[in-house]
């Protein structure tokens, strides 16, 4: 099977993220593996994730640090291969643009341009699709026979709570680490009852586990738009209730990160 390009976009604009994980949902060649604006974090999920490319904001205003030290701590990380960088500005001033194009690292684009959009780059990414992986496909190997089950174990939930924040669920609940955790255990097959796995785990009983859990996603559901809620969770909500139930909740998730 063809393996979709999977790329990271970093950008202090959370509609502009949004958009970019929209639209690559409706193309076949494409995918988002995660949206950040902090560029720490944006090198931690470039080594998680190893994407095919990256979509950089230059400026991350809105965000923690910049492309700049992006592209810095990049350049200086320990990774079996750089991914293609697109870098997107609003400053098109000659210094920058030469500045980017001289790193050799992918392509610059600016934001002023008449045709700028979201879904233009994300076309420009899919157009080179076999030469950015073709530059990749030699050391892919190399990567996934040294790569642990500890690495692999981060990769997917970084992917599951990158889920979690999109509905807002906050990281500092007490369900959310065993939603990630209830998440994680269904992609991988466990047949136990969740709580009681997760309950032994964290040395808690299965009825606060499973509270935790339902409350974690009760508040989401109450403090949050209903309108932003249901662009990421697409599955069938009770009317009546208003909200999903743990289990439509974990399992939904669990096939939604599987199919990634």
């Amino acid at each position: 099977m063809e393996r979709e390009l999977s790329i990271i976009v970093i950008e202090d604009d959370r509609e502009a993220c949004k958009r970019f994980q929209d639209i690559a949902e409706t193309m076949d060649k494409i995918s988002v593996a995660a949206c950040t604006s902090d560029s720490d974090e944006g090198v931690e999920l470039v080594k998680q994730y190893m994407p095919d490319a990256v979509i950089l904001d230059l400026e991350l205003n809105e965000g923690r640090g910049s492309g700049m030290d992006f592209l810095t701590m990049l350049d200086k990380a320990d990774i079996p291969y750089k991914p293609f960088v697109v870098v997107t500005s609003n400053n098109s001033s000659k210094m920058i643009v030469e500045y980017v194009r001289s790193l050799e690292i992918g392509y610059y684009v600016s934001k002023h341009k008449e045709d700028y959009s979201e879904k233009a780059v994300l076309d420009m990414l899919v157009s080179m699709k076999d030469t950015i992986q073709g530059s990749h496909k030699k050391v892919d190997k190399v990567y996934d026979d040294k790569d642990s089950e500890e690495k692999k174990e981060k990769r997917i939930k970084r992917m599951i709570t990158n889920e979690l924040d999109l509905v807002g669920i906050s990281p500092k609940a007490i369900g959310y680490d065993y939603l990630t955790e209830a998440i994680y255990l269904l992609i991988n097959g466990e047949d136990r009852p969740l709580p009681a796995v997760i309950g032994e785990k964290y040395k808690k009983t299965d009825s606060s586990v499973e509270r935790a859990m339902q409350n974690a996603i009760n508040k989401a559901w109450r403090v949050n738009d209903t309108e932003e809620l249901l662009e990421h969770y697409k599955a069938r909500i009770d009317p009546r209730r208003g909200n999903p139930t743990l289990t439509e909740f974990v399992y939904y998730y669990a096939k939604k990160v599987k199919e990634m």
